[in-house]
């Protein structure tokens, strides 16, 4: 694990500083912020929730085509303001768009000619590519929560058509476009690494490398930019939020760790019986098992929290700006 001093004029956030927006929300795995104060949670209502800069809330919910329960993890935005839905099912997945009407359309249904497995995250870049990850090819998913684990792949999507364009990962998780678009930065969750490729012209990848590696309690879930070009990583089960600068070194930047629960969690993980109990119980003392992050606010210095079992968004003010993200500017739609 790469580790270093605090880097200069970044310092780490107290517990006491964070705030809370939303309620009764239902899994908000992955959070997304706009420039007009918009906020956007995956949601296992069916689709996603909007929390408006008054405080109200809208439900966009939709319908599987095949009548299954949709279960978003993973969300995007895209231009005409409508959503990807990484829909994590119990046997399969895919990627669908979710209008605000609540019209459901398939846009990644199967792969090779075989059904899509439960898909953890989606994302539509600049270039109008969408990125979805797989965590694993394992049903039960929990049965590759281990060190070991190598199924997980990383689809692209564009007119080229659909294709596996990386595989052999260790539980792919959130996978993001670099702001100058030559890599694609992915967590392993329990390869307990993150990972970089560079994208080529078709889209393909090529030169797998790894940025940085985690230690005792950490399972790297989600990322975010921010404008120095550091990456901050969300992992659940203890509750970290770990700056990662270009070098690969790390900076706790937030913890709300319970020491019992992650030695408990960690024994599981290296004996290979890890299970969705481990995930399902949040241990911090304010936050619950965050999964995701998003720069927000006018200065893009307030820092949005999604998580797997609470039902709000944690807030804290960040030491340094995010780097807007490729939705920031898609116009507002009520």
């Amino acid at each position: 694990m790469n580790e270093t001093a605090p880097q200069s004029d970044v310092f780490p956030v107290a517990l006491n500083d964070l705030g809370r927006v939303g309620s009764g929300l239902h899994r908000p795995e992955c959070v997304l912020a706009t420039e007009h104060g918009e906020l956007f949670t995956a949601d296992w209502r069916g689709g996603v929730a909007q929390v408006w800069p008054d405080g109200s809330q809208t439900l966009y919910r939709g319908e599987h085509p095949e009548g299954r329960p949709l279960r978003p993890n993973g969300i995007a935005m895209r231009p005409d303001g409508s959503f990807l839905i990484a829909d994590l099912g119990e046997e399969l997945g895919g990627v669908f768009e979710l209008r605000r009407d609540g019209t459901v359309r398939p846009i990644v249904e199967e792969i090779d000619g075989d059904p899509f497995p439960p898909t953890n995250f989606a994302h539509e870049d600049a270039q109008g590519r969408i990125w979805a990850t797989v965590s694993t090819r394992k049903i039960p998913r929990a049965t590759d929560y281990r060190p070991d684990a190598d199924s997980g792949f990383i689809v692209v999507a564009d007119r080229r058509g659909t294709r596996i364009v990386a595989d052999g990962l260790g539980y792919t998780n959130e996978a993001l476009v670099s702001p100058d678009e030559r890599f694609l930065y992915v967590n392993e969750t329990f390869g307990r690494r993150l990972t970089r490729f560079r994208i080529g012209t078709d889209g393909a990848l090529s030169q797998r490398e790894t940025v940085t590696t985690f230690g005792k309690g950490t399972f790297p879930d989600g990322l975010a930019f921010d404008r120095d070009g550091a990456l901050w990583i969300t992992s659940i089960v203890s509750n970290r939020v770990i700056r990662v600068a270009a070098d690969g070194s790390q900076q706790i930047m937030l913890e709300d760790a319970d020491a019992a629960h992650v030695d408990w969690v960690e024994a599981a993980f290296l004996a290979g019986t890890m299970d969705r109990p481990h995930l399902d119980q949040a241990a911090g003392r304010r936050l619950k098992n965050i999964s995701s992050l998003a720069f927000g606010g006018a200065d893009l210095r307030t820092a949005f929290l999604g998580c797997l079992v609470g039902d709000a968004i944690t807030t804290f003010r960040a030491p340094v700006a995010g780097h807007p993200p490729v939705h920031w500017r898609y116009p507002v739609s009520r």
